[in-house]
């Protein structure tokens, strides 16, 4: 496996000064935000889909320094009643398809996005509940009208262009749990996976190693982001774990994302390594910082030192015991 990060935690940064940093502290890869939430800083969409010789140079800034690109992300929502986002997302989800075919990066990272409730809906909706009954109805026609069409399409282009999609599995969007991103890969086609963050697992109730196992047994899983949560149990039982408190009110919420082994133990961590690599994902671990209580120089430090200290770096030796 190789160690990455996702370069939006160094925005201020430029991209040669980002790849520098990126490559003292160690690592083999970057994910390169490339508009919508992530933003664009490290990544002139426009600008390297019109010139190859642009294009060259930009890959060339990374590969010099012995470095890959793991993945573009460009996390929208592409089927949001709010029709301008909708459309910026679906335009930039298109436009990074084909930046990573002509750069050979082999996996762009984005959302399933949420419908609203209705056609005349201004904005999404997530139902959580099947009753009362209104919640299920939601349900059924935003996967039947909006979701499942939308990444029929998309999951076609992805397959023209030889590039995986990786949904993250997220809450407030319609594919967050291991059976959401299955069953919507079963109504379309194998280049739609996973973008695995246990983070966002953990506060669901989800245990990540199962989840890997479930999905690396469909071979769904595309990336893999690498984030911690801590969930405070006395603030759960006050707030429930589908907490709205803004992520500023970190006494009193739920959970709180935290560095690598700052929300579960580093025991966790290697099982979750080890399955992945059981399971057939031999790719890149991509850190995501959002530490609240943690700088990014401090909190990215922390995540490099503690996966280095778990990752499996080289392929299995032959049984030579037995």
């Amino acid at each position: 496996m190789k160690l990455g990060v996702f370069t939006v935690l160094f925005a201020e940064k430029s991209f040669e000064d980002m790849l520098d940093h990126v490559k003292a502290a160690g690592l083999d890869a970057v994910e390169i935000g490339t508009g919508c939430y992530p933003g664009g800083a490290h990544c002139p969409l426009d600008e390297l889909l019109e010139s190859k010789e642009k294009r060259d140079a930009y890959l060339e800034a990374v590969t010099s320094r012995g470095l890959i690109i793991s993945a573009f992300s460009c996390h929208g929502n592409p089927i949001s009643p709010d029709k301008k986002f909708a459309q910026e997302s679906d335009d930039v989800l298109r436009k990074t398809i084909l930046l990573a075919s002509l750069l050979d990066v082999p996996v762009v990272n984005a959302f399933s996005g949420t419908a609203g409730s209705d056609e005349n809906a201004t904005y999404p909706n997530w139902p959580v509940a099947p009753w009362p009954n209104e919640y299920g109805d939601i349900l059924k026609w935003q996967w039947e009208e909006k979701l499942i069409p939308y990444w029929k399409g998309i999951s076609e282009v992805a397959k023209e262009y030889d590039v995986k999609i990786a949904l993250e599995l997220h809450g407030g969007f319609l594919v967050h749990t291991p059976y959401t991103l299955l069953k919507l890969r079963e109504a379309t086609n194998e280049y739609i996976g996973a973008n695995l963050d246990p983070s966002h697992l953990w506060w669901q109730g989800i245990d990540p190693v199962a989840a890997i196992k479930i999905l690396g047994k469909e071979n769904a899983i595309h990336h893999f982001h690498a984030k911690d949560t801590y969930i405070d149990q006395d603030n759960v039982n006050m707030y429930g774990l589908t907490d709205m408190q803004p992520y500023g009110n970190i006494q009193t919420r739920a959970w709180n994302f935290r560095s690598v082994g700052c929300g579960h133990s580093l025991q966790e961590w290697s099982n979750m390594i080890s399955a992945l690599q059981t399971f057939g994902y031999d790719y890149v671990i991509s850190i995501e910082h959002e530490d609240p209580i943690m700088s990014i120089d401090e909190g990215f430090s922390r995540a490099v030192t503690n996966l280095n200290s778990v990752l499996i770096k080289e392929q299995p030796a032959n049984l030579w015991w037995t």
